[in-house]
């Protein structure tokens, strides 16, 4: 068995190294699904957490304990929810969202959403309240008080998306009940891994393995340097 894996071994660095196409295609096709997913979830948890910081409405509380119950949500969970609303007899079956690389993206949006949402409505609550006084009694809008909170604790949202970004690229629930594991469509790191060792591809598993590895790693050095940014940021203006 130990001779078995170290030669499953030595053929997926094979593989790596003479960019296998159809490794490179799921590698890709990963990434693109993943920093999509990030990015629309972005846009829409920065704002949210921004606003559940700067409004106070009844249920605040209530919304909040959801949003971070949502951090741990099951990514099967996830992708049950949205097959039922995008499945051909579902409301929103008229998209034709099922299957699609696109639908991949929203499943990972439902999971990386309230990360972000709640990590930015945290990092803000970090916040000194006399610099939210200060900033207002200097005249500022609220649009131009909000930027500047934001700009506060940009390392602490950084964080927030690079973490958004990890769950979304090692998730493989949602991503096989929405996506189907179609090859060269919608198969990606984690499914092609959970297909390959079922079939007892051990090289080509290992070798998806591997790369998927190497993400998590960058992943958690880009967070180790906006960690490390922050404590320096903090320690200076101290």
């Amino acid at each position: 068995m130990a001779d078995e894996i170290t030669q499953g071994i030595v053929q997926a660095i094979h593989l790596i190294l003479n960019a296998d196409h159809e490794v490179l295609q799921i590698t890709i096709l990963s990434l693109e699904i993943s920093l999509a997913s990030t990015l629309f979830s972005a846009c829409i948890g920065i704002p949210l957490g921004t606003y559940l910081y700067y409004h106070d409405f009844p249920g605040k509380r209530a919304l909040v304990n959801i949003i971070q119950t949502l951090y741990a949500l099951p990514t099967v969970i996830a992708g049950l929810v949205l097959f039922l609303l995008i499945s051909n007899q579902g409301p929103f079956g008229f998209l034709h969202l099922l299957y699609t690389p696109l639908g991949m993206v929203l499943a990972q949006m439902i999971l990386v959403i309230p990360l972000i949402t709640g990590l930015t409505f945290a990092a803000l609550m970090a916040i000194d309240p006399e610099m939210l006084q200060t900033v207002t009694s200097l005249g500022a809008t609220g649009m131009q008080s909000a930027w500047t909170l934001i700009r506060e604790v940009r390392f602490g949202i950084l964080a927030a998306v690079i973490l958004g970004f990890g769950r979304a690229i090692s998730e493989v629930g949602a991503a096989m009940i929405i996506g189907g594991n179609i090859r060269g469509y919608t198969r990606v790191l984690t499914t092609a891994i959970s297909l390959e060792t079922s079939i007892g591809d051990f090289p080509f598993a290992i070798a998806l393995g591997i790369i998927l590895l190497g993400i998590a790693v960058l992943v958690n050095v880009g967070l180790n340097i906006v960690q490390t940014g922050s404590a320096w940021k903090s320690s200076f203006t101290s």
